[in-house]
């Protein structure tokens, strides 16, 4: 059953929770949401065990307000904190926080925001660890908000996929596929995501954020991920204070729910 909570700007955030026990809330990462994406089967995989808490970020499903409009880099990235301390509070005021993909990088900013993050893991953020991916990515970041700003919704998503690697025949055959519209409707929130990568606008490590944490941090990458991202989930390891990280092999960017679920309920039981 959808309820919703309020954040602190007005906006209306819709959520699920299922289960009994520690409370575990999941952040997706860029375009998904409860209705796509990993997030459901994986709340499906923790609720024996755990009351876990799937939420639409702003701008996506059920919950209000597109986000981008009108914010700049920082409101956003507040805006996205707030919503989610929001959750926090309707799980009891404290939580572990599991973030996936870009999902990720907004889980460690929160954590080291004071809402109640008990602990955080996070499975892949895609934060840049060379130059030439620093470049990319800022090349990126300002022209999704070009085609955002300028209502291109389809140039942003085409603009995404071949940012994450989407062949050309692929992106062809999506954008007459029913599920284009979809991709459309949270187009917006591309913004969102390149924001709380930011860093320093090009999608750095935060070290310094990472460094000041004070709560567990898990960090998990998939054995059949590219390097690049396999990269990054180290370096964001090696920067967090009191870290562990773990690959779960045989696993891509796109985890299994089965396989990611269990090592998430070690790491809530070690409190």
């Amino acid at each position: 059953m959808t309820e919703y909570v309020t954040s602190a700007d007005g906006t209306r955030i819709a959520y699920q929770a299922a289960g009994e026990g520690p409370a575990v809330v999941i952040v997706d990462g860029a375009m998904c949401h409860r209705g796509f994406g990993p997030s459901a089967g994986i709340a499906g995989q923790l609720a024996d065990g755990h009351r876990v808490f799937s939420y639409e970020r702003r701008g996506r499903g059920e919950s209000g307000a597109d986000g981008a409009d009108g914010a700049s880099g920082a409101d956003v990235v507040e805006r996205e904190i707030e919503d989610l301390a929001a959750v926090v509070a309707a799980a009891g005021g404290s939580a572990t926080v599991l973030g996936l993909s870009s999902g990720g990088a907004l889980a460690l900013r929160a954590a080291g925001a004071g809402i109640g993050v008990e602990r955080v893991a996070v499975y892949e953020p895609p934060f840049s660890t060379s130059d030439e991916q620093r470049a990319r990515f800022a090349d990126y970041r300002a022209g999704v908000a070009q085609d955002v700003a300028a209502g291109d919704r389809g140039a942003a998503i085409a603009r995404f996929m071949t940012f994450v690697g989407t062949p050309e025949p692929m992106l062809d055959g999506l954008r007459n596929s029913p599920v284009w519209p979809l991709f459309e409707s949270v187009a917006p929130t591309l913004v969102n995501d390149a924001e709380v990568l930011d860093g320093a606008a090009d999608a750095a490590v935060p070290t310094e954020l990472l460094a000041a944490l004070t709560v567990p941090v898990l960090v998990l990458d998939g054995g059949l991920s590219p390097d690049l991202l396999r990269d990054a989930a180290r370096a964001t390891a090696n920067a967090a204070a009191g870290s562990a990280y773990r690959t779960l092999e045989g696993q891509t960017h796109e985890v299994a729910p089965e396989v990611l679920a269990p090592v998430l309920a070690e790491f809530v039981a070690k409190g």
